[in-house]
């Protein structure tokens, strides 16, 4: 019998360092916010607004740059769709430091939004490609602990980055890396079909589901939209996005005017909460591995798990609470809280291919993208940009996280209750 090849996590190490990449570019700004507002002249409630402005273009951007990175994946193919997106914004995360003012970071951001759109739909697009159905949440939770790999290199290398060269080189160094991973990728990467370096019996491996061949076509999204599977990814990443975002964009801010750190005390503080938050990521994809091969239904294994993250995130309601007797236990709770949106993120991509043949998966991923970054819009229009602004002016902000932790503690339970009434078993669609 011959021996199955472990090629495709090969494939699978490259989606991990793409996605790091992705993170630690868009994440960069969120440790430099001190550096500019000390270089722009802004006011405490300035630093709020204004940055509270930049995240905001970005994650505009990023929605609507889900209206069409999915479908670009879907028509052109992982391998050509996947360079020209991770190309296009390495060329934005260096623009970065050309920026003299608010404005400038605004079209920079939304350069970048746009264009950082297309690393979840080619990654998710490239796990169907490679990977039988039960492995796929694995495969996923691994490239998807890149965006805390990503979180966690920012925290520990652009404060000293800035303190050393300023602030212009952590974002010209970081965005740079983007271009090596390029030269692996066209060494490295081809579908199954096309791949040499692949054995028959890896091959077989690969497509003992019997699924269909991987097409090269867009389904419309308007044919995707009338399916309840669709609006079940969506809206769970319409509720569960933005607390990720929350954790990227707001934790430095966060540790520092809670508990007095200085721009390059907050490291590690921040570092451990990602440090935690990676192990959620490969657990999550382990969990329903291990109920699936116990010969629990897939549907089963993916919402048992998925529950289980969902209370899993709750001890983040006491975060503030635990920090007032030690700020370690804050970063604990908030660890903890962002190990389970990893688990949970991994599996609700895996629901795409779950429940959409492959030619489908980078449509659907996008729709979902987009829903989750017009969920991230909302809530920063709404809570962050107003609500902040409004209790630093009256110096309570503390007050203002606390909103903001019972939001994300309760976002879980209900995007699983409302994806389980749109999708009890979560049945294949017949495209």
């Amino acid at each position: 019998m011959e021996k199955i090849g472990k090629y495709r996590w090969t494939i699978c190490s490259l989606l991990f360092i793409a996605t790091t990449i992705n993170y630690l570019d868009r994440n960069v700004i969120s440790y430099l916010k001190p550096y500019l507002a000390e270089a722009f002249g802004w006011t405490p409630t300035q630093e709020v607004n204004d940055y509270a402005n930049i995240e905001l273009a970005f994650k505009l951007a990023y929605a609507m740059g889900m209206v069409f990175a999915g479908g670009f994946v879907d028509k052109f193919g992982t391998k050509l769709g996947y360079a020209i997106a991770t190309g296009l914004w390495s060329v934005a995360a260096v623009a970065h430091a050309f920026c003299t003012g608010t404005l400038g970071f605004i079209i920079a951001r939304v350069f970048l939004g746009v264009t950082e759109a297309g690393n979840f739909p080619a990654a998710i697009k490239s796990v169907a490609e490679w990977f039988p159905q039960k492995e796929r949440a694995l495969a996923t939770g691994f490239f998807n602990s890149g965006t805390n790999i990503g979180a966690i290199v920012v925290p520990l290398s652009v404060p000293m980055i800035a303190e050393t060269w300023g602030w212009q080189w952590a974002f010209i160094l970081t965005g740079a890396i983007g271009f090596i991973w390029l030269i692996l990728w066209f060494i490295y990467y081809e579908v199954p079909e096309k791949q040499k370096r692949l054995s028959k019996a890896e091959y077989d491996y690969i497509h003992s589901d019997k699924e269909e061949p991987v097409k090269q076509e867009r389904v419309p999204w308007i044919t995707l939209l009338k399916f309840p599977q669709t609006w079940a990814f969506a809206i769970g990443k319409f509720l569960t996005d933005p607390v990720w975002w929350f954790y990227l964009f707001w934790l430095p801010d966060f540790l520092m005017k809670e508990y007095g750190l200085s721009k390059t005390e907050v490291a590690w503080p921040s570092a451990l909460v990602y440090i935690i938050g990676s192990v959620g990521s490969i657990f999550g994809g382990w969990l329903p591995l291990n109920f699936i091969n116990k010969n629990w239904p897939a549907f089963k294994a993916r919402k048992t798990s998925m529950l289980i993250y969902a209370f899993a995130v709750l001890p983040v309601l006491f975060s503030q609470y635990l920090g007032a007797i030690n700020m370690w236990l804050a970063v604990l709770v908030i660890g903890i809280a962002a190990s389970a949106h990893q688990a949970w993120s991994a599996n609700i991509f895996t629901t795409v291919s779950d429940m959409f043949p492959k030619k489908a998966t980078g449509s659907v991923t996008g729709i979902g993208g987009m829903f989750g970054g017009l969920g991230g819009i909302l809530l920063t229009w709404l809570v962050q940009k107003n609500m902040f602004v409004y209790y630093t002016e009256i110096g309570q902000i503390q007050t203002g996280y606390f909103i903001m932790f019972c939001i994300c503690g309760a976002a879980y339970l209900l995007a699983w209750f409302i994806m389980h009434l749109l999708v009890p078993k979560m049945k294949k669609v017949d495209l």
